[in-house]
């Protein structure tokens, strides 16, 4: 056999190895919480190596990963805005959205504590006393899970940060919970950050966790599935069993023993 034969043998048997390997990936559209601070990395394999299926990770703020979802460009979402996620399955793109984990939000600001918010359990007075003090306040502004529940919260302390008159002590990054929380180091400002990213980050400088435990920070990651009338071309079938593995024993286990620093960033369902 000569050797032009042989590399025509052995890029056609790449070729079908590439395609078996797409027929067993999907796209999983998911909030950047569990990807940046390192869930998905972890459970991931563990998911890999008892079905074989791939799960390549499109990690956006929510808005971002159901618009990618309504465009068709994704098989699964996974995210942590319950309003956003209404809307997504009333307009008949997703069903059997299922919790999977949940952990909370964080109010975190300087250790200095300008405001004077340290140690409350209520965010709504705590932001009450952040626009009055006007200090700065750091703005995630990207239509994410993180920014709607800041912006929830704004409305239930009856304030507009964005109104004329008040300031530029409200500064709007639109970008991630990262760029967020290093932008409030950088300024001794405060922002809201969810607790899964918070013990992951390492530039913390002279932030702290200032205000938790207001119920109203609980934050729940839910896994939605694609309508088959509207998204027949998404691979239902596997992103099914990726939705059914994350709620499973295995998949809940493997949650659960996702550590940074000693501490659990992510609570299987069931154990608030």
């Amino acid at each position: 056999m000569t050797a032009r034969l042989w590399l025509l043998l052995f890029l056609l048997a790449t070729a079908l190895i590439n395609v078996a390997r797409a027929d067993d990936m999907i796209v999983l559209a998911s909030t950047t919480s569990v990807e940046n601070s390192g869930l998905l990395s972890a459970v991931l394999p563990q998911f890999r190596q008892t079905t074989g299926i791939e799960v390549r990770v499109v990690a956006l703020g929510t808005g971002q990963a159901l618009d990618t979802a309504r465009r068709g460009d994704a098989d699964l979402v996974l995210v942590h805005d319950p309003e956003a996620e209404e809307r997504f399955i009333a307009e008949g793109h997703g069903i059997n959205r299922t919790e999977i984990a949940w952990n909370d939000f964080v109010v975190v600001g300087p250790a200095s504590d300008q405001a004077h918010i340290a140690g409350g359990r209520d965010a709504v007075i705590a932001f009450q006393r952040i626009a009055e003090t006007r200090v700065p306040f750091i703005s995630r502004g990207d239509n994410s899970g993180t920014d709607a529940l800041e912006k929830r919260l704004w409305r239930a302390a009856d304030i507009n940060p964005l109104a004329t008159g008040l300031g530029s002590w409200y500064r709007d990054v639109g970008s991630g919970m990262g760029v967020a929380l290093n932008f409030a180091s950088a300024m001794n400002g405060y922002t809201l950050s969810d607790r899964g990213t918070w013990l992951s980050f390492g530039n913390k400088g002279a932030l702290k966790i200032l205000v938790q435990g207001d119920p109203r920070l609980i934050n729940r990651y839910d896994v939605i599935q694609l309508n088959p009338a509207k998204h027949p071309n998404a691979k239902l079938a596997l992103a099914r069993r990726f939705a059914e593995w994350l709620r499973s024993e295995q998949g809940q286990k493997a949650i659960a023993a996702y550590l940074v620093h000693g501490e659990q960033l992510f609570h299987p369902v069931g154990t608030e």
